[in-house]
């Protein structure tokens, strides 16, 4: 755990235990080369500019992100966070000083399919990857307290949105479903829309009900820790993990070429 690449003290990481009021980007880094890259640079700059209001030194970034993983086994997820150690909450309007926090991880094993459970959730600001993850942890926790895996979110409106810490696509009658509502636009979610153009695989974003989930043959969650992953049930009603499709959406993001940090 490196602060601006050199260690960081409890101190230093105060305002972000105590305000929670940042953002953040993860990715998967093999041999010093990320899927994506631009993607994670572009949400960071775009975010910092949403909450801080000043732009973010991408170059600084990748040296970090560089100096990070040349210290990790290979693959490593390592999480970029921006936040300000300075921030005043009596004064939260003060200019920001935001400055680049580096953490690394272990890869997890490829995981069996999720069985999920839908709950009526909306994140706060949801198009940015933001530090605030007390709900979406909350509702994880409960889901697996009550037998499932991993929760999923619908609005108000009974709309499904999004997971805590990932995407989720449907597939009905040999198309990928992405729902639009209230979510975060991910980067593994973005890397495989150029993957079905490419593909010739037709794709749509729409809304999907919680009425809409019968008609759909499977489903998967995207991340970049572990890429398109199968869902095996969403509140107890089976969905087929066997997909072609799915299984050439999985072939194909795995052979995305990293881009160089």
């Amino acid at each position: 755990m490196e602060l601006n690449g050199r260690p960081v003290t409890p101190g230093e990481l105060g305002t972000l235990a105590l305000y929670n009021y940042g953002h953040f980007t993860t990715m998967r880094v093999e041999d010093r080369r990320v899927r994506g890259l631009s993607l994670h640079l572009e949400r960071l700059l775009g975010d910092c500019r949403i909450l801080h209001g000043v732009d973010l030194d991408l170059e600084r970034v990748r040296h970090l992100v560089r100096r990070a993983a040349a210290s990790a086994p290979s693959p490593v997820i390592v999480r970029v966070t921006v936040f300000d150690p300075e921030l005043d909450l009596a004064h939260p309007a003060a200019k920001a000083r935001p400055e680049i926090l580096v953490t690394t991880r272990p890869v997890p094993a490829d995981l069996a399919p999720l069985r999920l459970g839908a709950v009526h959730y909306e994140r706060e600001l949801p198009e940015v990857k933001h530090t605030g993850l007390f709900g979406s942890v909350l509702h994880r926790r409960l889901a697996r307290l009550g037998g499932d895996d991993d929760v999923l979110f619908v609005d108000g409106l009974s709309r499904v949105t999004e997971g805590a810490t990932w995407n989720i696509g449907f597939v009905r009658a040999g198309r990928v479903l992405w729902p639009e509502s209230n979510r975060l636009d991910g980067v593994t979610m973005r890397l495989l829309n150029d993957v079905m153009r490419r593909a010739g695989i037709p794709f749509d974003a729409a809304d999907v009900g919680t009425g809409d989930l019968p008609a759909m043959t499977s489903a998967f969650v995207t991340n970049a820790a572990v890429g398109p992953r199968p869902v095996r049930s969403i509140d107890g009603a089976e969905l087929a993990v066997d997909e072609p499709l799915l299984t050439t959406l999985r072939r194909e993001y795995a052979a995305i070429p990293g881009d160089p940090l």
